[in-house]
């Protein structure tokens, strides 16, 4: 096979979502949470590896090693370090799998990689032949039967594999279209117009609700916090989350659902530009930006290098570069965080 197999896909993915949990919640009990920058100087490795690793939509694994350096200088519970072991060496067997064998070396079966001319039995051992001399002698091919079979077989699996695939896509759209037509409300979009892309409103908005871990939580407490909001940015939206959601809604006349949907969020985000930027929505933008995949130090202070940041998002995303976080701007900002993680 060329590529990893439908549990290797899922070994990384779980343990790059596992490894970015710990790093988005490190910032508890009166911890800052690490750059990746000063994270990847603990950990020996450059800023864009460890970016890899913290990504569950890229490819690439974690070495065990690195793994527990993390837990540790993380403080991750203890808990989850027997999992996190266990999906590394996973995900480390199944690229070790995927990877071809050298030439030259024998077959994992211990069998010889030519075969030896037939001998008469009173012949003895056979002598070594010279070169020029064996030019007229003809080695017998090798079977082909044992390479038809691997083909046979690696061609079976692929389909079988394509298969389950096709089945899963379909069961999955079906489940996300009833999921996403029995939450539709008065804070979120019609039933007839629910969007194709995952995670996202048909307006474009994600939603956000009581139990999201990381960007959805973290995004709604920095921009309460900015709305004068007294709630912890620990990226776990929990029940005092939900409760300074209800009172923000019930102030803009929304209906006070806890739920973020796209009528919350247009009255949750703040325009910022280099005249109005209140610290901790710039604390929101810096920390999307820099989420999204665009390098961002997290300062809670709209300096030029994050302007400089923003417009290279919105140069990216074809948006207008301006410079400044309008209203498309922060939905662009919102999708494209990824998948997110609920508890």
């Amino acid at each position: 096979m060329t590529g990893p197999t439908a549990p290797d896909r899922d070994a990384v993915r779980a343990l790059a979502e596992l490894l970015r949990m710990w790093w988005e919640l490190s910032a508890r009990e009166g911890r800052a949470k690490p750059t990746q920058q000063s994270l990847a100087s603990r950990l020996g490795i450059d800023q864009t590896t460890l970016s890899r690793y913290l990504n569950p939509r890229h490819p690439s694994t974690a070495p065990l090693r690195t793994v527990e350096l993390l837990h540790t200088v993380l403080r991750a519970p203890a808990a989850d370090l027997p999992r996190a072991r266990a999906l590394a060496e996973a995900a480390a067997a199944g690229a070790a799998r995927k990877s071809p064998r050298p030439a030259g070396t024998a077959p994992a079966d211990g069998s010889d990689a030519t075969a030896a001319s037939p001998q008469h039995p009173s012949a003895g051992p056979p002598s070594p032949v010279p070169v020029a001399a064996s030019s007229h002698v003809t080695a017998p091919p090798p079977a082909p039967v044992p390479a038809a079979r691997v083909t046979r077989r690696t061609a079976a699996a692929r389909a079988a594999l394509a298969f389950l695939g096709v089945l899963t896509l379909g069961g999955g759209i079906g489940l996300g279209w009833g999921a996403l037509a029995h939450r539709a409300g008065q804070d979120g979009p019609p039933v007839a117009a629910v969007a194709a892309s995952a995670g996202a409103t048909a307006s474009g908005w994600p939603l956000a609700r009581k139990g999201d871990l990381l960007w959805k939580a973290r995004a709604v407490q920095y921009l309460l916090r900015a709305h004068g909001h007294a709630v912890e940015a620990d990226g776990d939206f929990g029940v005092r989350t939900a409760a300074a959601v209800k009172k923000f809604q019930a102030a803009h006349g929304l209906l006070a659902d806890g739920k973020v949907g796209a009528r919350t969020w247009s009255h949750l985000i703040i325009r910022i530009d280099s005249q109005h930027a209140p610290q901790q929505a710039v604390v929101a933008l810096q920390y999307l930006l820099d989420n999204s995949g665009t390098a961002t130090d997290i300062t809670g202070i709209f300096t030029p290098s994050t302007a400089r940041s923003l417009e290279t998002f919105q140069r990216d995303r074809a948006l207008p570069v301006t410079g400044v976080a309008d209203r498309d701007t922060w939905r662009a900002l919102l999708t494209s965080q990824g998948p997110g993680i609920h508890r």
